[in-house]
């Protein structure tokens, strides 16, 4: 397992912002996480910058554009294609002159792309199934991801001297595993894949994603039972989730959070809500906000110091709802967080 290159403490964010300027969602990455910063992502612009299109942007000779039912494999490269291509490229140009002009040099800046069970349920063959109902097409997106990602870290290392840890976000998983997908008509539902099979491919793309980086490579699924051992077995070196979701957890859950936890699995614990929480004008403390994870420390049997060690707080999801000001703050609180897991406020 690949040491942390971040320093204890520290924070981060799971990927999405609101609105559709690049440049000041990488300027508030960089003034509010300076120790955690990443590679914002604008799901508002539209076609090809959410999740699955700005994945397909990094494919290497696999062309995706968009059909009626969603996005789809197509022979070359059409004009949505190429903005997501071209919006990636936008990104990473407003990501280098904020970090300039923050004067910024974090140790480390996470990326974040859909993992390969969550990228072939989003995407379909030419025919209209989804890329999930061909095994072999399944293995080809997984090479052509690592292929293009290669490339997509190195320029990010060559931009900004920080080393890059790789978030594959996987929320479709547990429905691939349970078999709830629908079909392209509607009136059926994708067969599952058996847990084994889907740990193989994840444990190639993410030992080839620490291949590439040297780093812990993170999976990200906010499901509220996601599967934290079968993640661990494919070798993820960091877990992603909404901690916010474990109170009232099966046993067996806490149980395979605790072997994660106590093997040197860090956790990044979605603890801050990714929307401003109600009535308008209020904001919970900060001790509020620490509990699901004191919580759940004290219910594992670990001392609270393993949340400075193998902990790093994030808002609960991505924050693409949030409004501006939230967002900042959002931020800001999980900043805030990972300093009081090292130095715990009095009465904690």
């Amino acid at each position: 397992m690949h040491e942390q290159s971040w320093p204890s403490g520290a924070a981060t964010g799971i990927g999405s912002m609101p609105g559709t300027d690049a440049a000041e969602a990488a300027a508030v990455v960089f003034g509010e996480l300076p120790e955690f910063p990443y590679l914002p992502e604008l799901p508002a612009r539209g076609v090809g910058a959410d999740l699955i299109g700005r994945t397909a942007a990094l494919l290497v000779d696999i062309a995706v554009d968009v059909a009626p039912t969603g996005y789809r494999v197509t022979q070359r490269p059409g004009h949505r294609h190429r903005r997501a291509v071209d919006l990636l490229r936008w990104d990473f140009d407003s990501l280098q002159e904020a970090q300039q002009r923050a004067g910024a040099r974090p140790s480390v800046l996470k990326t974040q792309l859909a993992g390969p069970w969550t990228l072939a349920a989003g995407i379909e063959l030419a025919r209209g199934h989804r890329v999930l109902t061909d095994r072999g097409a399944v293995r080809d997106f997984a090479d052509s991801l690592l292929e293009g990602l290669a490339a997509h870290v190195h320029e990010l290392a060559t931009r900004t001297g920080a080393q890059v840890v790789v978030q594959f976000d996987e929320p479709s998983l547990p429905e691939v595993l349970a078999g709830s997908l629908p079909t392209a008509s509607g009136y059926g539902t994708v067969d599952s894949v058996p847990a084994p099979e889907a740990r193989e491919l994840l444990s190639t793309v993410i030992s080839g994603a620490e291949r590439l980086t040297g780093q812990r490579v993170v999976v990200h699924c906010c499901a509220p039972r996601p599967p934290v051992a079968l993640l661990r077995a494919a070798g993820a070196g960091a877990l992603a989730l909404d901690a916010t979701l474990l109170d009232g957890a099966p046993a067996r859950l806490l149980d395979e959070f605790g072997e994660a936890w106590d093997s040197g699995t860090v956790f990044l614990l979605g603890l801050v809500p990714s929307t401003r929480p109600a009535p308008p004008g209020s904001s919970p403390d900060l001790h509020q906000l620490a509990e699901p994870a004191l919580r759940l420390a004290d219910r594992l049997g670990f001392a609270r110091s393993i949340l400075a060690e193998r902990a790093v707080p994030t808002p609960t999801c991505g924050l693409a709802g949030a409004e501006q000001d939230w967002m900042r703050r959002a931020l800001a609180l999980a900043r805030d967080l990972g300093k009081a897991f090292v130095e715990p406020p009095e009465g904690w």
